[in-house]
């Protein structure tokens, strides 16, 4: 039993000076997997986005559209297309084949691309409480320091984080690495004394 031990204590002492990934696992952030910001995952369209439709070879058809409060992007010719829920490649194929059943284009070549991302909510004790854009890679970090950092009163370890299309406000602790969704709202709560 005590060899178990020993070749246990040397695995741990040789993962750390090997400094080897993948010895010992990462914590959840804190509020449960059901908080954790999906990265690997294509990014989901949704209202306020604004995205860039390339039908090459049909200028008329071309341009940026911003997602509306229920989910379509009109289309000159195409009409009234759902895009909230899709990824951009799942839009670029909804197009074509609007565009190819309706008869208004030939083989059409389509791309989507976000250009703006839909915007992140920040509240409470931080200086400049709002609506911000989002960015690739946002932290809770990042988002305070977008809303001008803490007030003297804000508890500055846990934030309340309430994800887009959820009901509940859940706690997160503040670190480098809790990640920010498009849509979210960012409750900085007063810290007790």
């Amino acid at each position: 039993m005590s060899s178990v031990r020993h070749f246990s204590r040397l695995i741990a002492l040789a993962c750390v000076l090997m400094g080897v990934a993948g010895c010992a696992s990462e914590p959840l952030p804190s509020g449960g997997p059901e908080m954790a910001v999906i990265r690997t995952q294509e990014y989901l369209l949704g209202p306020g986005d604004k995205i860039r439709i390339t039908v090459f070879g049909e200028d008329a058809l071309s341009g940026e559209y911003l997602v509306s409060n229920n989910g379509l992007i009109s289309l000159p010719l195409a009409g009234d297309i759902v895009a909230g829920g899709l990824t951009p490649s799942a839009l670029q194929l909804k197009i074509k084949d609007t565009l190819e059943q309706n008869s208004l284009v030939q083989n059409a070549k389509v791309s989507a691309d976000v250009v703006a991302y839909r915007p992140f909510y920040i509240l409470g004790e931080v200086a400049r409480p709002g609506q911000y854009p989002f960015v690739a890679g946002m932290t809770l970090t990042k988002a305070v320091a977008s809303a001008g950092g803490f007030t003297y009163r804000a508890n500055d370890r846990t934030v309340y984080v309430t994800r887009e299309g959820g009901t509940r406000e859940m706690p997160v602790a503040l670190t480098a690495a809790s990640a920010v969704g498009p849509g979210d709202t960012i409750r900085v709560a007063e810290r007790h004394f």
